[in-house]
């Protein structure tokens, strides 16, 4: 008996992939399941909760649940909601501009450099401006580098030089012809107002007003930098979240022998 109602209420649930309509995915295929979370400017209590809800409604969720929340002071409350987007994206549609140069290690890279250079490469890095953030650029530059890949001053072939932080553009640049610099790393973690923009926004006009833009291969990092903000703003390349030393360094020294510098 059991068995037969058991039966009786199967239950057809969607596989269908149909990547021009592509939704997030929870339990199963296009149940749209995401999860979110912020924080209102009211006291935790059940008007609170709804608040929370009509957000997520508005944001495009159905059948928002407020699965968390807790008071953050008398007058500000933090959520965590859950429910079904209605919204989809054609992800066929999609073109993404990355970085476009295989990855080499440490030692591979130090023999290209020997093979195409015959020198050690000059590499000035730093966090430049107002920023005060050093974690980037150190985990670029620094010897120890960070999560197993080594930093740039550990390269045999290199000239690592990071000048740290809150370094303005004028000295930044000042300093790397002094070094005869022949890539120039700049790091931004500060973000509000669009601050790094108007800053490697900067660097790239007092380069350009200097006749010195050619000179360097120039590139970008930061939490918030993407390839394709970097090419717009006038820089050879950027790297975001998940890049390391060995990315960078493995698309200047192959830059550099594309533009024929030696």
């Amino acid at each position: 008996m059991s068995s037969g109602l058991y039966n009786t209420h199967k239950i057809d649930f969607d596989t269908t992939l149909d990547l021009t309509r592509l939704k997030p995915y929870g339990d199963t295929m296009n149940d749209g399941k995401v999860q979110t979370s912020f924080t209102l400017p009211v006291k935790d209590d059940a008007k609170g909760e709804e608040a929370a809800r009509q957000i997520a409604r508005k944001m495009g969720l159905e059948e928002p649940n407020v699965a968390y929340h807790a008071p953050l002071d008398k007058e500000f409350t933090f959520y965590v909601v859950y429910g079904s987007c209605v919204h989809s994206i054609n992800y066929e549609d999609i073109h993404v501009m990355t970085v476009e140069s295989d990855v080499m290690s440490m030692e591979e890279t130090n023999d290209f450099i020997r093979e195409h250079f015959g020198r050690k490469l000059v590499v000035v890095g730093a966090s430049t401006g107002t920023d005060a953030h050093t974690v980037g650029i150190d985990a670029i530059m620094n010897r120890k580098g960070f999560a197993g890949h080594y930093g740039l001053e550990r390269y045999e072939m290199l000239e690592a030089y990071n000048l740290g932080s809150q370094i303005p553009n004028e000295e930044f640049i000042k300093k790397a012809v002094a070094l005869h610099a022949d890539a120039l790393l700049i790091s931004q973690t500060v973000t509000q107002k669009d601050v790094h923009i108007q800053n490697l926004t900067e660097l790239i006009e007092l380069l350009e007003a200097e006749g010195l833009r050619d000179r360097f291969i120039v590139v970008c990092g930061g939490p918030r930098i993407t390839h394709e903000l970097a090419k717009e703003l006038g820089y050879d390349a950027g790297f975001g979240a998940g890049t390391y030393a060995d990315d960078n360094i493995s698309f200047i020294v192959t830059e550099m022998v594309k533009r024929g510098i030696r």
